[in-house]
């Protein structure tokens, strides 16, 4: 069974969720708490960085879905950076660069907000 693991930095507000390892089936709850935690402390400036996750499922994409209208109607938005070529590919192929802002590095989805 695969592992995610999570670890979130707090700068200046805007929270960063640092993912490694794999978002599927058996992981995307941890995903989810944590986002719901978030929402439900108002941080929802949230920059999801993920040059560690090895993958991601539809599950796992579930996740965002689910998430992004309650953070928009927060004020809030979820950024993505330093997506690797295989997890980026899943995004575009369903159309999620197209809901989603990527960016390179974290700074620049800091500087996004």
């Amino acid at each position: 069974m695969a592992n995610l693991d999570i670890r979130p930095e707090d700068k200046n507000g805007v929270m960063i969720l640092h993912l490694k390892g794999f978002l599927d089936a058996y992981t995307f709850q941890d995903f989810e708490n944590r986002l719901s935690e978030l929402i439900g402390e108002n941080k929802v400036k949230i920059v999801v960085a993920m040059d560690e996750l090895d993958y991601i499922s539809s599950a796992g994409l579930g996740v965002f879905m689910s998430k992004i209208g309650e953070i928009r109607s927060r004020g809030g938005d979820i950024k993505l950076t330093q997506l690797n070529t295989k997890v980026f590919k899943v995004f575009e192929l369903l159309g999620f660069t197209k809901l989603f802002q990527t960016f390179d590095n974290i700074q620049e989805a800091l500087e996004s907000f």
